[in-house]
């Protein structure tokens, strides 16, 4: 898998060399708040999520050109059950605010859209609005309000969802 390059970014496959900086947003509360995954209790948890990652081509982290800091991670996944790719995203909080998740999610879109995706799809829990934004300026259409829920049914969530065609 290659790395993408944005502005400001490289998006490049995490290891789990990259434990205790994933571990530094796995591991927060506040950014755990509205995400699907529990909160990580440990960096061994972070460590072996990342593992069960190797081989998946369309899992990036995202990391400051600048520094090469870790700051984050995405995915863009085919759905079946909605007949689109999924995009998704996750950044520490220090690093919130500042177009880190537009601008890597509109790179991960490209890269979709260059191995021939067409149709997109997100979802955000209604009350994130900051990540609703990211959607709308990645150039997503509200679709729906729906739920859904942590990966381990813990929590469900009320949602918004957001569909995207590219010719």
């Amino acid at each position: 898998m290659s790395n993408i390059e944005t502005e400001r970014l490289i998006l490049r496959p995490m290891t789990e060399a990259d434990g205790e900086s994933v571990f530094q947003w796995t591991g927060d509360p506040i950014v755990n708040r509205y995400m699907p995954y529990p909160v990580h209790k440990n960096v061994e948890e972070t460590k072996a999520w990342l593992r069960s990652l190797q081989g998946k081509e369309e899992e990036f982290g995202f990391c400051l050109k600048e520094t090469g800091l870790l700051i984050g991670a995405g995915s863009i996944k085919y759905r079946e059950e909605f007949d689109a790719w999924e995009v998704g995203y996750n950044l520490r909080k220090d690093c919130w605010g500042k177009g880190y998740a537009t601008e890597a999610a509109k790179a991960l879109l490209q890269w979709a859209y260059e191995h021939g995706a067409r149709r997109f799809m997100a979802r955000h829990v209604t009350a994130n609005a900051a990540s609703g934004n990211v959607l709308k300026k990645c150039g997503y259409q509200f679709s729906h309000f729906g739920q859904y829920s942590r990966y381990d049914g813990s929590e469900t969530f009320d949602a918004t969802y957001y569909t995207l065609h590219l010719d």
